[in-house]
C-alpha cells in the first residue's frame, strides 16, 4: 500500500539526496573546445569500449524506473526519493556520453555484434529490489574504476574532465547501495546470499568475455584490461565484505583479500600474449567463460529494435 504522507526522516540516503541536488551538471558545463588527446584510431576504439558503460546508463535509468515502486510498496520512503536523484545522474551519463559519441564522430558497438552485453544487463534486471541495488554497485564499481584511469591520467582533457563530474555522482551511488544492502543483508537467509554471489560471479564472467572482445581497443588506447579486471575483482570483494555479503577471509578488522572471489574468475585467459609498445603513458589504476543464457525477452531489446533479440537468440 503506497503511504500519502510517509516519514521522510532524516538519514543517509535523504542526505545523499540533497547533496546529488548540490552537485548537479549537465554536458553544457563542460568545456567541448578542450582537447581529446586521442588520434582518430584512439577515438575509434574508446567508442568500442565506451559500449558497455552506455549501455548500463541506459539500463540503470530503466531499472530504477522499474524498482522504485517495489521500494514504494516496502515503505522505503527515504530511498525512493534519493532514487529519483539517482534517475537524473544516470540520464545526464547517458546524455553526456552520446554528445561525446557525436563529438569524436564515432557509434556504440551495435549489440548484435556483442550479446555478451545484453547478457549482462538481462542478468541485472533479475530478482527483486535486493538484488537489483548489488548488480547496479557491481556495474557502479566497473564504472567507477574505468572513469578513474582517464580522470587521472588526462584531467585537463575533454574525457578527463567528464569522467571526473561522473565519479562526483558515481560515490554517491556506491554509498547508497552499501547503505541499502548492509541493512537488508542482515535480514536475508542463507540461499538468498548464496544466489547473490552466484550472481556477482556471473557478471563477473561476462565482464570477462566483454574484455577478451575488446582487448585490441584497450590495447590501442594504453589500457590494461586485465590489469583492469584484477583491481575491480579486488574492489568488489572488498564491498562484499562491506555490506556483510562474504566473510573476512583475514578476521575482524583486517583488509579483505581478493583471492576467495578472483578464483571464480580466470583472468589468465584474457591476457594478452603480446601487447604493442606503449606509445604514452598508460592511464593509471586507482588502488583498490561462459556467458550466461541467452536473453530473447530482455527490456533491453526494445532499445536495440526488436529484431535485435531474434538476431541474438539465432
Amino acid at each position: 500500500m503506497f503511504r500519502l504522507f510517509p516519514d521522510l526522516s532524516e538519514d543517509l540516503l535523504l542526505n545523499l539526496f540533497h547533496k546529488g541536488i548540490h552537485a548537479q551538471w549537465s554536458s553544457r558545463d563542460l568545456d567541448w573546445e578542450s582537447p581529446l588527446v586521442f588520434t582518430e584510431a584512439q577515438c575509434r576504439s574508446l567508442g568500442r569500449i565506451l559500449t558497455p558503460v552506455y549501455l548500463g546508463e541506459q539500463s540503470a535509468m530503466l531499472g530504477a524506473a522499474a524498482i522504485l515502486p517495489q521500494m514504494a510498496e516496502a515503505g522505503e520512503s527515504t530511498a525512493q526519493v534519493y532514487l529519483c536523484s539517482f534517475m537524473m545522474d544516470e540520464g545526464r551519463h547517458f546524455e553526456a556520453l552520446t554528445r561525446l559519441y557525436h563529438h569524436m564522430k564515432q557509434e556504440p558497438i551495435p549489440i548484435r555484434q556483442m550479446p555478451s552485453m545484453l547478457r549482462y544487463h538481462h542478468r541485472l534486471r533479475q530478482g527483486d529490489r535486493v538484488d537489483w541495488v548489488w548488480g547496479i554497485l557491481i556495474s557502479d564499481l566497473f564504472a567507477k574504476n574505468f572513469y578513474q584511469m582517464f580522470a587521472k591520467s588526462q584531467p585537463q582533457a575533454l574525457f578527463g574532465d567528464m569522467s571526473r563530474r561522473v565519479l562526483q555522482d558515481e560515490s554517491r551511488h556506491q554509498a547508497f547501495a552499501d547503505h541499502y544492502l548492509k541493512a537488508a543483508i542482515r535480514q536475508l537467509p542463507e540461499e538468498r546470499l548464496i544466489a547473490l554471489r552466484i550472481m556477482r560471479d556471473d557478471l563477473l564472467r561476462i565482464m570477462e568475455t566483454m574484455h577478451v572482445q575488446l582487448r585490441e581497443d584497450a590495447d590501442c588506447i594504453d589500457l590494461d584490461g586485465a590489469s583492469f579486471l584484477e583491481h575491480l575483482v579486488t574492489d568488489i570483494s572488498q564491498h562484499a565484505v562491506r555490506i556483510g555479503l562474504d566473510q573476512p577471509p583475514d578476521g575482524p578488522g583486517r583488509r579483505p583479500r581478493p583471492a576467495p572471489l578472483a578464483k571464480t574468475v580466470d583472468l589468465s585467459s584474457a591476457r594478452p600474449h603480446h601487447r604493442p609498445k606503449s606509445s604514452g603513458r598508460r592511464p593509471q589504476m586507482a588502488a583498490p567463460t561462459e556467458p550466461a543464457e541467452d536473453c530473447d525477452t530482455c527490456y533491453l531489446a526494445a532499445i536495440c529494435h526488436s529484431r535485435l533479440a531474434r538476431a541474438v537468440a539465432r
